[in-house]
């Protein structure tokens, strides 16, 4: 083995031909998404009530739970998990997917370039993750424009049955675009987030590998969590304004006719108008109290799962 492909085989951690790296890549980055749901469910459901309520009548993020489990329960804050947890596993699997075949599209051009060190720079740790991103957002923005439905219907009768019915309702109310509605803010927010997010991780880690001059196998998962952590908090003090923006575009009115907003630019703009800068971090306290354990739970699990099969 020549030293070139040595050094390929040890970024990567694996002697796989392509194939067979991208399923593993795929099926861990599954796992990494479930964990995700399952962990980060209630902060996101408090987030997107925060984001879409009418003005005054939440005082903040403490009033949303009190509220929410005096009227519906603790199992409130999982309405709508089937679908991220079908979704969210799918679009993480993409994310990870996507982002390690650009690793390894890097490290093979760093490699032709005959580069002394052929480790990937912070540019394209960031060029890897808003590709992951980008491909992502096709995905995400139905699956979240869905979910962020079912999580702020609070009058009884329902007005959606579940995401079917949901989904059957947003098509008749706007046809095929209703569904998409949402969908540039969220590429925007999923291409830089996801390169923050991905650059913060990647360029721990490989500080930690040459610091302590280990193999990213051998990097204990205490450590793993907390640059999982750091990575959610790359991403979310970087794009959450643009997602305060697609929430309230994904929770306006279904009919073209009836709805508040007309574009991303003036949803903006009246977000702006009725409350200045601070209107874009609705929800910001929630998100950031999330990020910590959620992020740090996906890359643990997406990292488990890789060293789990080879």
């Amino acid at each position: 083995m020549s030293m070139e492909t040595e050094i390929a085989a040890s970024l990567e951690g694996s002697h796989d031909d392509g194939s067979s790296r991208v399923i593993k890549d795929v099926l861990a980055g599954t796992c990494g998404g479930i964990a995700q749901v399952l962990s980060g469910q209630p902060f996101d459901t408090t987030k997107v009530r925060l984001q879409s309520a009418p003005e005054g009548k939440y005082t903040g993020a403490l009033d949303v739970v009190k509220k929410l489990m005096a009227n519906e329960g603790f199992s409130g804050f999982y309405k709508g998990t089937l679908t991220p947890l079908i979704g969210v596993g799918a679009c993480v699997s993409i994310q990870f997917g996507v982002n390690e075949f650009m690793k390894r599209m890097f490290t093979g051009r760093n490699i032709q370039a005959g580069m002394a060190d052929t480790r990937l720079s912070s540019g394209q740790f960031y060029l890897s993750g808003a590709a992951a991103g980008i491909a992502n957002g096709f995905l995400a923005s139905p699956i979240e424009h869905i979910r962020i439905r079912l999580q702020t219907q609070t009058s009884v009768p329902l007005l959606y049955n579940g995401p079917i019915d949901c989904i059957k309702k947003m098509y008749v109310g706007s046809g095929f675009a209703g569904i998409f509605r949402g969908l540039n803010p969220t590429l925007i927010r999923e291409g830089h987030g996801m390169g923050m997010y991905f650059l913060a991780f990647e360029a721990l880690v490989k500080k930690d590998m040459s610091r302590n001059k280990i193999e990213r196998k051998e990097i204990p998962g205490w450590r793993l969590c907390t640059y999982g952590a750091a990575a959610g908090y790359a991403m979310w003090f970087t794009c959450y304004p643009i997602d305060v923006i697609k929430s309230k575009l994904q929770t306006d009115a279904l009919s073209k006719t009836s709805q508040q907003y007309s574009s991303a630019i003036d949803c903006a703009k009246k977000i702006y108008t009725t409350n200045g800068i601070r209107g874009f971090f609705r929800g910001f306290l929630p998100t950031i109290l999330r990020a910590a354990p959620v992020n740090a739970c996906t890359f643990y699990a997406f990292e488990l799962a890789i060293r789990y099969m080879g």
